[in-house]
């Protein structure tokens, strides 16, 4: 069956509330999911929180009730097949009389028997890889965590006319850098949560400090829930972790600048290895994001 442009809709409608798990959801995946009734018309939608609470497709099941019958479940990460916290996600659907289910992005957590192989089993129709290029810019992040057994490492800075250094308070907002990251280690080696309060303090737990190696403290984070870690420092911060190799991002922050004037005196823009990726205007000067290829 063809997918149609509702269903495309749904999925980046799912793919969009999916991020409301960022800084939160950890160690679990952020996943968003929209529910069809039987017209196409979509009558529920939700999100996954934290750990523990009720998963994307739970909440949206929730909020369509008796309409999701006969329905079709947007969402953009199989749904689960075992019991832990929660019942499986692939059984609710079941229960609700949800007859199609479009899938962005399979499970690599998934145990046994999959929740795509226990749906069709169960006479539903399944269709994978909808929009899961898409889909994964949300989970991307926690995808690489689980491949890599540490979490993803993303260094934020700014540059001035001495070169990078910790981002300025009042120039950049901080706050909102820090919202989609589970933990963030500052300049003076502190560790935080980067939304305090949000994750499950059962299933997620912070040091107050990390040590001198970096492989082996995002190996004891990884351990403690965290899937996303924020470098908010200068090079000091960030030298050991570019040296280890498990730098994935940097996020650079020029400030406003006249439209002639000195180079920065110190260093190269980026460490070796490092390609720019985007390069975008904010209202306090440009953010320049290099990966290693």
């Amino acid at each position: 069956m063809t997918t149609s442009e509702f269903e495309l809709d749904a999925m980046r409608r799912a793919i969009s509330l999916s991020a409301f798990g960022l800084g939160s959801a950890s160690p679990n995946p952020p996943v968003g999911c929209v529910i069809l009734d039987r017209d196409g018309q979509p009558v529920g939608e939700g999100f996954h929180e934290r750990k523990g609470e009720p998963h994307a497709e739970v909440n949206a099941l929730a909020a369509a009730g008796e309409r999701a019958r006969g329905g079709t479940a947007v969402v953009t990460l199989e749904p689960c097949n075992h019991f832990g916290r929660t019942p499986p996600c692939h059984q609710a659907l079941i229960d609700a009389g949800v007859v199609r289910v479009l899938i962005a992005v399979i499970d690599p957590t998934s145990r046994g028997v999959g929740g795509v192989a226990r749906m069709r089993e169960a006479g539903v129709e399944v269709e994978v890889g909808v929009l899961a290029e898409e889909a994964e810019v949300v989970l991307r992040p926690w995808l690489g965590a689980l491949h890599n057994r540490r979490p993803r490492v993303t260094w934020v800075c700014e540059v001035g006319a001495a070169g990078p250094t910790a981002i300025r308070r009042q120039q950049f907002d901080v706050l909102a850098l820090c919202a989609g990251a589970d933990a963030v280690l500052d300049d003076g080696g502190k560790l935080k949560e980067g939304r305090p309060g949000r994750h499950s303090a059962d299933v997620f737990s912070l040091s107050d400090e990390v040590g001198d190696d970096p492989v082996q403290a995002l190996r004891a984070l990884y351990e403690a829930g965290v899937r996303t870690l924020l470098l908010d420092g200068g090079p000091d911060l960030a030298v050991q972790f570019v040296g280890g190799g498990v730098l994935d991002e940097i996020r650079l922050y020029v400030g406003e600048t006249a439209p002639s004037g000195a180079p920065p005196t110190s260093g190269p823009l980026l460490p070796g290895g490092f390609r720019i990726r985007s390069i975008s205007r904010v209202a306090e000067g440009i953010v320049v994001v290099a990966t290693i290829p």
